[in-house]
């Protein structure tokens, strides 16, 4: 196998003006992924786009809420896309599947694992999973930022060499992209904070995202090891000529070459699922951030707030309430109050199970 790459569409490459699908767009970027599937790759498919194709079918008999809205033209449009992406993969005589996900479908251990199996035994049978947020039952606390977020999920998940989001525009820029005077940045490597001033933050009238979602991302997914390239999804061939390193306009996230477990992987992304928060002192905090391999123990915390079990994800913040990470508790949280400020005790967060956002 040449390797494993989840490959992002978002709405606006699917969708023309008027809501309906651009079903010549898909038609050629089907045609290149079953180039890809034949080449070896494994690919996994993240597509948005059923809320779009939605709207196109149906007039509401009276206004609608934005989640009621969504809940009624995702579930029409999921039909339509995916009976389209089905057609088209048939031609080639590949199969696919589909798998709607929701952001709780990553809040626990065990779940993550089922959803990580399912992906991997569709991917051993020649299967192309394609991947949607289930846009029916996520609303509020349940929803991905968009299917930013949840390709990032899933290239970490599956221990992806690539992760390549297609987008309407080549990548990030200086400035704004229609600026004559903007430049493309290329090449964006671990560290590179400075970048983050260039990002724009309008978002596309089809998605919910934007390229601040795209940033955001790809820089915590680089830095998992998953090399990330945001690219034009309307360039004529864009898949086959990036995966063939061929001279095409795109920004490239380089991978961090650290080594990350897949359990911190998972709790990388675990932060919105926290039940509790661990504060703790200059010192502790000091020794996070530093190079050293470094657990949390009871004698460096200052202060637990909220109820949580063994096993649970909790947050990690300062004396001045500054977020450093995240990580799976050792303790409950009775148990870890009564410890806090002891000596020659087991950590209430072991190393193995810490993830350090810096």
């Amino acid at each position: 196998m040449k390797g494993r790459i989840v490959i992002k569409i978002g709405s606006q490459i699917l969708t023309k003006k008027d809501g309906t699908l651009n079903v010549t767009q898909m038609s050629s970027l089907v045609d290149q992924l079953a180039q890809l599937h034949k080449d070896n790759y494994e690919i996994i498919l993240v597509s948005s786009g059923a809320v779009a194709a939605g709207k196109s079918e149906i007039q509401p008999k009276f206004k609608l809420d934005s989640v009621s809205s969504r809940q009624l033209f995702s579930t029409i449009g999921q039909v339509k896309l995916i009976q389209r992406y089905y057609d088209l993969f048939k031609q080639y005589s590949i199969v696919c599947g589909q798998i709607l996900a929701t952001k709780d479908d990553f809040s626990t251990r065990k779940h993550y694992l089922n959803q990580r199996n399912c992906m991997k035994v569709m991917i051993e049978n020649g299967v192309i999973p394609i991947v949607n947020e289930n846009d029916a039952i996520s609303v509020n606390e349940l929803m991905f930022t968009d299917n930013d977020e949840l390709s990032g999920l899933v290239a970490t998940m599956m221990n992806c060499s690539k992760l390549i989001i297609l987008s309407n525009i080549d990548g990030i820029y200086t400035g704004n992209p229609s600026n004559p005077e903007s430049s493309l940045i290329e090449k964006i490597y671990p560290g590179d904070g400075h970048i983050k001033q260039y990002i724009q933050t309008t978002k596309s009238s089809a998605g919910r995202g934007g390229m601040k979602s795209k940033y955001n991302i790809a820089k915590k997914v680089a830095e998992e090891g998953v090399e990330v390239v945001i690219a034009n999804g309307e360039t004529s061939n864009i898949l086959i000529d990036l995966l063939n390193n061929n001279a095409i306009k795109s920004t490239t996230f380089i991978a961090s070459k650290k080594s990350t477990s897949n359990i911190k992987k998972w709790i990388a992304h675990s932060e919105d699922f926290s039940k509790g928060k661990i504060y703790i002192n200059a010192g502790a905090k000091d020794a996070l951030l530093g190079n050293k391999a470094i657990s949390i123990l009871p004698v460096g915390v200052v202060k637990i707030t909220g109820e949580f079990e063994e096993g649970d994800i909790v947050e990690i913040l300062d004396e001045n309430k500054n977020s450093i990470g995240v990580g799976c508790s050792s303790y409950t949280s009775n148990e870890a109050k009564n410890c806090i400020g002891l000596n020659n005790l087991k950590p209430i967060i072991h190393y193995d199970y810490l993830y350090i956002g810096k």
